[in-house]
């Protein structure tokens, strides 16, 4: 299938440069993955197309404060880092700014050096392993010294850094937020659970390869970069339980569907306490075995997301709603608007 076939105009004014105000203040547009047709709300309204004894499933993966400026020891030089994947112990994969600065042995110090790393080795697409040296607990520096890693099309740095955090964020190790678990609110999901609706949570923490464009021509030979991803024996029990008795399961985000198909697809369609890695890569002719519906943001032309979403409804319909979304003027992307396929 050609990559092409996933690429729309999508003028720049409609990636969303900066976060709305109030979480559930973004747009909802609700996609029938059968028909087709779609119906255009606030997005609080997404109370109103749920079901008694249906199931909410979200990502609790926290972001990191991953991006973080510092100088080689030797020079002076400026580096920054933004941090992808703990590998062990102290180590961790990074991209490096600019890269060709750090080679094997160069030694960076952060703040008045209460965090410093040393280059061990270098990492698949120009990234770099540092291991990191500190006095204390890691995450208290990082949370001293580093920054949201917010995507490069937002110039400005937020002023509170839990907006590019969800609600129920829990689990540390993102180096990207689970999007759109953003637009959600304790109220939403307080009136989701009084109208009967599980919540369950999964952990998939996001890395930067999800967001990276397919670059190959066809897109069956685009390869994911894997993502660690966890479930409890408790949100196995109950999206089970949730499927015996007919309710329908609705994921949050391309992660959150990612996670699932992942583990029922091992299992025959059902679910259990599971954990690894996922390079699973979802789309059209894919066949669900986890999900009945995904809550999703609007995603860039050629993206694997896209792809992921048009598995759920076809091709022809996502595209046909995109189409609309441009028209409507529907903001795209990380701090962009909401679609509920159902």
């Amino acid at each position: 299938m050609k990559v092409d076939l996933f690429d729309f105009d999508l003028p720049e004014e409609l990636i969303a440069q900066v976060p709305l105000l109030e979480r559930d203040a973004s747009r909802l547009m609700v996609l029938d993955k059968e028909s087709g047709s779609v119906e255009h709300g606030k997005f609080k309204s997404i109370i109103d197309y749920f079901h008694e004894g249906d199931c909410l499933v979200l990502n609790n993966t926290r972001v990191l404060p991953a991006r973080l400026i510092g100088e080689k020891k030797d020079t002076g030089a400026k580096i920054e880092l933004l941090l992808l994947k703990q590998e062990q112990g102290d180590v961790w994969e990074v991209l490096a700014k600019p890269a060709k600065r750090v080679k094997v042995g160069t030694e960076i110090v952060f703040g008045d050096g209460i965090l410093r790393a040393v280059c061990t080795g270098e990492a698949d697409h120009g990234g770099r392993m540092l291991e990191f040296k500190y006095e204390g607990i890691f995450y208290e520096a990082l949370d001293s010294l580093g920054k949201m890693p917010l995507p490069p099309y937002i110039k400005e740095q937020l002023d509170d850094q839990e907006r590019y955090q969800t609600v129920f964020s829990r689990e540390v190790g993102s180096a990207a937020a689970p999007t759109a678990g953003l637009h959600f609110t304790e109220e939403i999901l307080e009136a989701l659970k009084e109208k009967g609706v599980h919540l369950a949570f999964i952990t998939l923490h996001v890395g930067l390869g999800t967001f990276r464009p397919v670059s190959a021509d066809v897109v069956e030979e685009h390869e994911m970069h894997a993502e660690f991803y966890q479930m409890s024996a408790g949100t196995a029990q109950l999206l089970n339980q949730v499927r015996e008795k007919g309710g329908r399961i609705i994921s949050v985000g391309t992660t959150s569907t990612r996670t699932l198909e992942t583990i029922a697809s091992a299992n025959n369609g059902t679910f259990k306490e599971d954990s690894g890695w996922t390079s699973i890569f979802i789309y059209p002719g894919y066949e669900f075995k986890a999900i009945d519906g995904m809550v999703t943001n609007f995603h860039l032309p050629k993206s694997s997301l896209i792809m992921l979403v048009s598995a759920l409804a076809t091709r022809e319909h996502v595209m046909h709603a995109y189409e609309t979304a441009v028209k409507e003027k529907y903001r795209f992307f990380s701090f962009g608007d909401a679609m509920l396929i159902i």
